[in-house]
């Protein structure tokens, strides 16, 4: 390398999101490199950095943002991470860390965070064991059972009761619940994203789904929303909570009326939120970024 300081995005493959946020980080004068991190690793004694990075063997990314870690084995994953986690050890800023990524990836976790904070959010359940599972039915039967590590709206089943708790294997051996939130209106499913980066909420949206599950990956409609209300504020605070830098925040209005966070995800993707907000979502990502990068003290080589 040339010694430019340069930007390290963390991405799979070059989808919609990844060039616009390349454009806009450029724009601000920092150069990126994109990089799949399934080609990273650590290579202590091998590198000048220790790690295994195409293109940043001899000196540090300037900053990293990290747009996916990718599924794969959890040695694999494990790794990913670990090379997140020395990349904050070598003074680098990460965006987000490993630390959030870990914290959102995993809900029950978030679930502990969100409520150690004192926000607004339904008391949730993550047992190995079946029995823990069976006694919170037993008390309220309309429970929803999650993935630990699910996205997008899949593998969501809501359950009526202890007889319909499928076996350990099915569910890689974890029961996540949470109690099923009604609408305010029967019939009328929608909830709200929020898109908090740089600790204020950029953009928002309601979601109409054509079922409970209210994900835009299941179909539902996208209709613009405040970014200066109180689920805004709900938002901000739950980023804050898991330490997350950017993150979209999904949340619920029971039917009391009260604003509950059910979820925060710290690689969010921003497709279905942009086609319905004037904010250019990317330009403020990367407005964040760069003025982290910009005000950090510049890691040793």
């Amino acid at each position: 390398m040339s010694g430019e300081r340069t930007a390290l995005i963390l991405t799979e493959r070059p989808d919609w999101h990844t060039p616009r946020l390349v454009r806009a980080i450029e724009a601000r004068g920092l150069p990126c490199r994109c990089v799949s991190p399934r080609r990273c690793g650590i290579a202590a004694g091998h590198t000048a950095t220790g790690l295994l990075i195409p293109g940043f063997e001899d000196e540090l990314p300037a900053g990293v943002f990290v747009r996916a870690v990718g599924q794969g084995s959890f040695e694999q994953v494990t790794l990913r991470l670990g090379v997140l986690h020395a990349l904050r050890d070598l003074g680098v800023p990460v965006y987000n860390d490993a630390r959030a990524i870990e914290r959102c990836v995993d809900k029950s976790m978030t679930s502990f965070l969100l409520t150690r904070a004192g926000l607004p959010t339904p008391p949730a359940l993550a047992a190995q064991d079946a029995e823990p599972a069976r006694r919170v039915l037993e008390r309220t039967p309309d429970q929803v059972l999650k993935p630990l590590f699910g996205a997008q709206g899949r593998g969501l089943l809501r359950l009526d009761g202890p007889e319909a708790l499928p076996d350990a294997d099915s569910v890689a051996g974890v029961y996540y619940l949470q109690p099923f939130i009604p609408p305010r209106t029967e019939g009328a499913w929608h909830d709200r994203r929020v898109f908090v980066a740089g600790g204020r909420a950029v953009a928002a949206m309601t979601r109409h789904g054509k079922s409970w599950v209210t994900n835009v990956h299941q179909g539902a409609a996208c209709e613009a929303a405040s970014a200066d209300d109180e689920p805004a504020d709900l938002a901000v605070r739950a980023a804050r909570a898991v330490g997350a830098g950017y993150a979209g925040v999904d949340l619920i209005q029971d039917r009391a009326g009260r604003w509950l966070v059910l979820e925060v995800n710290s690689m969010p993707a921003w497709q279905g939120l942009q086609r319905v907000s004037a904010v250019d979502i990317a330009d403020a990502l990367a407005a964040d970024f760069v003025e982290r990068v910009n005000t950090h003290d510049q890691p040793r080589k």
